[in-house]
């Protein structure tokens, strides 16, 4: 799975604004029209990728809960919250 904030260089926290910022920023820099980098291509559909996902609400919110279940972000912080959750509805 891509982390598409790694992508746009931005944190989960980000809001739109600095999602929209970051992507324009990594655009100029990647796209292969400015960029003679033989990989230029790829990273500037990844950033393009990133910002289509990140920028729109409901994408944004799944890649989360996907990004949450998969303990990308902070695992020990995420095992505490399931576990949490669980035994709240145990006890």
């Amino acid at each position: 799975m891509k982390d598409h904030y790694a992508a746009l260089g931005v944190g989960p926290g980000a809001t739109l604004t600095e999602v929209k910022k970051a992507y324009r920023q990594q655009a100029a820099l990647l796209h292969p029209d400015r960029n003679p980098a033989p990989n230029a291509a790829a990273r500037f559909q990844s950033v393009q990728a990133a910002y289509d996902v990140l920028s729109d609400d409901a994408k944004r919110d799944a890649y989360d809960n996907n990004r949450k279940r998969n303990l990308l972000d902070s695992p020990i912080d995420t095992a505490r919250e399931i576990w949490g959750d669980y035994f709240k509805r145990v006890i």
